[in-house]
């Protein structure tokens, strides 16, 4: 009776009315989805923003991150992550020393550091850091800090260059900047570069270091393509070791790697053998060149092979003879720069 009284009042027949009565509902359907939608919309953004924060937290200068390898401030500062450990390098460090008018404790110095807030600066160089024993006993050298001892200096460093490139503007003044943090809380005297200097020296280092960087190949063509067990054999008769990704064999020398060839495909039938050498980081008086090209030779003549160049041509004396050549140049421009090939700052520098 109700529903009547309305269609009369508004002059709609039967049919006019039922269209009405659908589009109001599609219109209430249509508002309830998206008020739904929106609700969903709200909470998920809420659930990432949350997910944000926790992801922002990441360990920096205090808590390192464990999968980081690279030594940083705070405690990798005193005990890198890596097995390998560095010393500071003036020729490819920048280096800024803390003298202190009474020795202080290495504790005290380590809370310090462990109390660095995180950088904002993604840090790619290595950081290092060093103290000067002040014990009257102990010999006149400088060491990582020890809880333990007392120091009368402190030097900390970081790493101008690497196969990454110069350092960059942000991350030195960070470094620059935190390290005068450091001198005022310990009420310490500072000598610091400016980081412009340090700037131009890191440029400098990094051309020196792009044109150095020379990788030497072999390559030994096999007539045939030599069975993988017939190939490892041969390999490993010859004194190479398969690398730990199963793709590569290593050639050592004393326990120093000298060279290694290119990835393979395990337990499939070799048709080319790649044999690589890292010229900076092999000493000149290992040979490595003479070595590699002397294991080339065997392994060519043992499987069938022949040497060829990039381009598959045969190498040729007058090749092998060039190459001598401008290995004798580039090891000299290592020795003359003050970083020998195969010494701890190349090693750090080309890696």
């Amino acid at each position: 009776m109700y529903v009547e009284k309305i269609m009369t009042t508004l002059g709609l027949s039967d049919l006019q009315f039922a269209l009405a009565a659908i589009g109001l509902l599609i219109l209430i359907s249509v508002a309830t989805l998206n008020f739904k939608y929106a609700r969903a919309r709200r909470k998920a953004n809420e659930q990432a923003e949350f997910s944000d924060d926790r992801t922002r937290r990441e360990p920096g200068f205090a808590e390192p991150d464990a999968e980081r390898t690279e030594p940083s401030f705070g405690t990798a500062l005193v005990a890198s992550s890596t097995p390998e450990k560095f010393m500071i390098d003036p020729r490819i460090d920048c280096v800024i020393t803390l003298r202190f008018d009474e020795a202080i404790a290495g504790s005290e110095i380590l809370e310090e550091l462990n109390d660095w807030t995180s950088s904002q600066v993604q840090a790619n160089a290595r950081w290092i850091c060093e103290g000067l024993n002040a014990d009257q006993d102990a010999a006149e050298s400088w060491e990582e800090l020890k809880p333990e001892s007392s120091y009368a200096e402190l030097q900390l460093a970081i790493q101008l260059a690497s196969r990454r490139g110069a350092i960059g503007v942000l991350e030195l003044s960070d470094f620059c900047s935190r390290a005068q943090a450091l001198a005022e809380t310990l009420g310490s005297q500072i000598d610091m570069p400016s980081v412009s200097t340090m700037l131009e020296s890191a440029k400098e280092l990094d051309v020196m270091a792009a044109d150095s960087d020379i990788q030497l190949c072999i390559n030994v063509l096999f007539d045939e393509p030599c069975p993988w067990g017939n190939f490892d054999a041969l390999m490993r008769q010859r004194g190479f070791k398969l690398a730990r990704n199963g793709r590569q064999y290593e050639f050592y020398s004393n326990g120093t790697l000298i060279f290694n060839s290119a990835d393979l495909e395990p337990n499939a039938p070799v048709s080319q053998l790649t044999l690589l050498l890292e010229v900076p980081l092999v000493s000149q008086e290992q040979r490595a060149f003479e070595r590699m090209l002397s294991e080339g030779v065997e392994i060519s003549q043992a499987a069938h092979g022949r040497l060829v160049d990039d381009n598959g041509i045969n190498l040729s004396e007058a090749a092998v003879v060039s190459i001598r050549q401008h290995l004798d140049v580039l090891y000299a421009n290592l020795e003359k720069s003050g970083i020998a090939a195969g010494s701890s700052a190349a090693s750090r520098l080309f890696s």
